[in-house]
């Protein structure tokens, strides 16, 4: 999925506190996130991911846009905005470690995200000409009604597409199928069916030629058009 986004990360304070113990610390940090118009996005998953340790620190934003968490020092952190699929988009932002009597101010960072309108579901497949979902679906599937459950608003269209094998009636019976499967698995998860239309479209739009194996692969999938966000 290709996604828009980009980070303002801003400097991190190192204040001094003769009272304070350094390795009790932890660095704060506010996280703001937005559209490219800088309208505050709710209900983005916002991670900070250590290079070193692993440790992940995880949040949801608020109506404001707004995310609060907390990491150690002595790590870098990958900043990632969780989607649909695999990837996941980050930057990276250091915390060094506090010397003896110091602590972290307040760490800023300004998140520009915009889920793309359109995308496809990669890892969405189905039993060879038949419209059953296969079990290596549903991670997927479930990072679909996660997105739906924390944007109570979104309104979705499942676009079932085919190749060009075949006639085109049964392709196009085909791909309602499968929209439909989709669309009665993510009810099936709490998700309100005024929320999702499905449409079949058969093979009457291609993304790549139906000459090749590879082409008719592309051809074969599942799309979510964004109808409300």
């Amino acid at each position: 999925m290709v996604s828009k986004l980009s980070f303002l990360v801003g400097a991190l304070l190192l204040i001094s506190c003769p009272s304070l113990l350094a390795q009790s610390a932890k660095c704060p940090v506010k996280i703001l996130i937005t559209n490219y118009e800088l309208v505050p996005q709710e209900g983005e998953q916002i991670w900070l991911v250590g290079q070193t340790n692993g440790t992940t620190a995880k949040g949801v934003s608020n109506a404001k846009g707004e995310v609060s968490l907390e990491v150690n020092g002595g790590d870098k952190y990958d900043i990632k905005v969780k989607s649909i699929g695999d990837a996941l988009e980050y930057s990276t932002v250091e915390v060094p470690t506090l010397a003896e009597n110091q602590r972290y101010g307040t760490l800023s960072i300004n998140i520009k995200y915009e889920l793309p309108k359109t995308f496809t579901l990669n890892n969405v497949l189905f039993d060879t000409g038949k419209s059953t979902l296969r079990p290596s679906s549903y991670k997927e599937l479930n990072e679909l009604v996660e997105l739906l459950t924390l944007k109570k608003n979104m309104e979705i269209e499942l676009g079932g597409h085919t190749d060009s094998e075949g006639s085109e009636a049964s392709n196009m019976q085909l791909s309602q199928g499968r929209a439909d499967a989709v669309k009665k698995y993510l009810i099936s998860k709490g998700i309100s069916a005024s929320r999702i239309a499905s449409v079949g479209y058969g093979e009457t739009r291609p993304v790549a030629s139906n000459d090749t194996a590879t082409g008719r692969q592309a051809n074969r999938r599942t799309e979510v058009q964004i109808i409300k966000r």
